[in-house]
């Protein structure tokens, strides 16, 4: 392969890989380095194309205490990495724990969580674990399916999960929660919400930071709290390679309801897309970050949840209607995940 173009030219390293989104060769150590300070640039609010105000770019605040959404893949996995690896190299000052949730899907879940274990113990983090059917009287995700079908379960999946962070936040009194979603996975999102012609979930998915209009119902308990996503311009292909090539420890093995997904078939379109164009996965993302701020959206009023507490913009949140059509006998999939 051609010599590393970050070296110094009078005496660079041999190239180990192409980065997908630039093809431009970089050796193993230049590629961890550009890797990690994009990261660390997104966290500073370095180059965002969102309309935010200057202090409102900073994702973090000093002290804050944050919680990693931490399932044992590789995305979650090398977040958990990365936070922990930035916020002691340029001294965030942040608290880190772990948040799991075990959905109770049988021949995944277990070893995926025994991961996070691992993980925990690795990155010297607390963890908490949170299942499904401590939280929903007694319904794993096992269960709902063998109620509704595998068509539409990813939607109460989806739905539970959300709501069982912020629960699990909460516990853990933290301040701020963060994904692994990547770049391809904000990519798709943008094209469902396209497709769907959703131009309220197009604004909210293009955000990096959501839960800051929960300000102002603080007092609410449980209250929802702040989210990010560190990864947004991340490429899913140099997470696989930033895990291999730091050989940490990730459970590889898809979800065993996902192919069933619509989800699947947006982000098939968008793999074949950036075979044709490399940028096409940020284009898909600036492209949504544009249309979002173009748009002149009135948003619903945001209040409590009637029976959980949490912050809504209708009476019952999408959690519980959907645990009541499952409590009824009466599957509701029209929601959307």
């Amino acid at each position: 392969m051609a010599p590393c173009q970050l070296c110094p030219p009078e005496a660079p390293n041999r190239a180990i890989l192409r980065r997908p989104k630039t093809l431009q060769p970089v050796c193993k150590d230049c590629f961890f380095l550009v890797f990690e300070t994009e990261i660390h640039h997104t966290i500073m609010g370095y180059g965002q194309a969102e309309q935010l105000p200057e202090k409102a770019k900073h994702l973090f605040k000093r002290g804050e205490r944050v919680a990693i959404g931490a399932s044992g893949g590789k995305d979650s996995t090398v977040l958990a990495y990365v936070m922990k690896l930035l916020n002691e190299r340029y001294d965030y000052g942040l608290d880190l724990c772990l948040l799991s949730i075990d959905e109770g899907i049988s021949g995944y879940r277990d070893a995926s969580l025994d991961t996070v274990k691992r993980n925990a113990e690795q990155y010297d983090m607390p963890l908490k674990i949170l299942s499904y059917s401590e939280l929903y009287g007694g319904w794993t995700m096992d269960k709902v399916v063998a109620e509704v079908g595998k068509k539409g379960n990813c939607t109460y999946c989806g739905v539970f999960r959300r709501q069982a962070i912020d629960r699990g936040a909460n516990i853990l009194d933290v301040d701020h929660i963060v994904t692994g979603h990547n770049a391809d996975d904000v990519a798709e999102t943008v094209l469902m919400n396209v497709l769907r012609g959703d131009m309220p979930r197009l604004q909210r998915c293009t955000a990096i930071t959501t839960g800051q209009e929960a300000k102002a119902l603080d007092n609410l308990l449980p209250k929802t709290i702040k989210r990010s996503k560190p990864f947004k311009y991340v490429y899913e292909k140099e997470i696989v390679m930033y895990a291999y090539f730091k050989k940490l420890d990730y459970h590889s093995t898809e979800c065993i309801y996902a192919p069933t997904a619509y989800r699947g078939y947006a982000r098939a379109l968008v793999k074949d897309l950036e075979a044709v164009r490399p940028s096409a996965i940020v284009d898909l993302i600036y492209s949504g970050e544009a249309m979002a701020a173009s748009l002149s959206l009135r948003g619903r009023r945001a209040e409590s949840c009637s029976r959980c507490g949490l912050l809504t913009s209708q009476a019952l949140c999408q959690a519980c209607m959907l645990l009541e059509g499952l409590n009824k006998g009466v599957a509701k999939v029209e929601l959307r995940a």
